[in-house]
């Protein structure tokens, strides 16, 4: 019964059982087996660092759901005299910047970044990455000045305000196309690395590697804002995150996550010049 098992295991490996004098040679599938679990969790683990270094960009990706279409709420949204857009909808702009990025990526971008940087290559997953963090940084800076503004133009010199301020709602566009193309580079430069830097055995679990940046993003944003408010709070200062957006400081929150977005970059830099991409399948070691 336990040769029987063996050879499965050998069989789902693709490797073919031992025989020694037409028996199953049992001991040393065992030991194969051990060497594979103890390099499948040193292959997870050394992925961690990278990809919590991910995570703030997931947070960032949480914004065009939700506190951009809150902005887009108090602005101009008139397109003649009687159509008004919907906040939401400029969330397509995102996916119409992937739309037209994705097919050019492979002629134009290559070649530049080959010449850029002299690799046949052009650049690899890691730089894929750190370039959609960047894009992701300058959304937001672009974000936290253009809610300054707005919420200069809510406020008049005699110290009333309006619920609309005259100000286009399509000043949010260039937010949403650099979250679009950084999705581009980042998104699918994690899925690339996550699935590429395991062996073909643990599919799954690069899969899973990629998907969990989101989740776990997305249960960091609320984490971040729930400290926020906490913290507002107890010092008596005015809610970053009020319903009333005429009294809410969003600006200060799209500055935060720019700050640590950059640290969190700076982190990705530091831990991808110290990775390998090499790592030790069990198939060398099953002979």
């Amino acid at each position: 019964m336990t040769g029987n098992l063996s050879v499965v295991v050998c069989r789902l490996q693709e490797k073919a059982p031992m025989v020694d004098n037409g028996r199953i040679g049992i001991l040393q599938t065992k030991t194969c087996k051990g060497i594979i679990s103890g390099e499948d969790a040193r292959i997870v683990l050394r992925l961690l660092p990278i990809w919590a270094t991910c995570l703030m960009f997931a947070v960032v990706f949480q914004q065009p759901t939700t506190f951009f279409i809150k902005q887009g709420i108090t602005m101009k949204r008139n397109i003649g005299r009687s159509f008004e857009i919907p906040p939401a909808t400029l969330q397509s702009v995102i996916t119409i910047s992937i739309i037209l990025l994705m097919p050019l990526y492979d002629p134009l971008l290559i070649p530049l970044f080959k010449r850029i940087t002299g690799s046949e290559q052009g650049i690899n997953t890691l730089q894929r990455i750190c370039i959609g963090m960047f894009l992701s940084i300058m959304a937001m800076v672009i974000a936290a000045i253009l809610e300054n503004k707005r919420l200069q133009m809510q406020t008049f010199d005699n110290g009333t305000r309006v619920d609309i301020v005259h100000m286009s709602i399509f000043w949010l566009v260039p937010q949403y196309i650099l979250l679009g193309i950084s999705d581009v580079f980042t998104v699918v430069g994690m899925q690339e690395f996550f699935y590429s830097q395991v062996p073909s055995r643990m599919r799954t679990i690069g899969i899973a590697l990629y998907t969990s940046v989101f989740g776990f993003g997305s249960f960091l944003s609320a984490m971040l804002i729930s400290m926020i408010e906490l913290g507002t709070r107890m010092r008596g200062q005015r809610n970053w995150f009020s319903d009333d957006l005429r009294e809410a400081r969003l600006d200060l929150y799209f500055w935060l996550l720019s700050l640590l977005s950059t640290l969190s970059m700076v982190l990705f830099i530091s831990m991808s010049k110290y990775y390998s991409d090499k790592y030790a399948l069990a198939n060398g070691n099953c002979k």
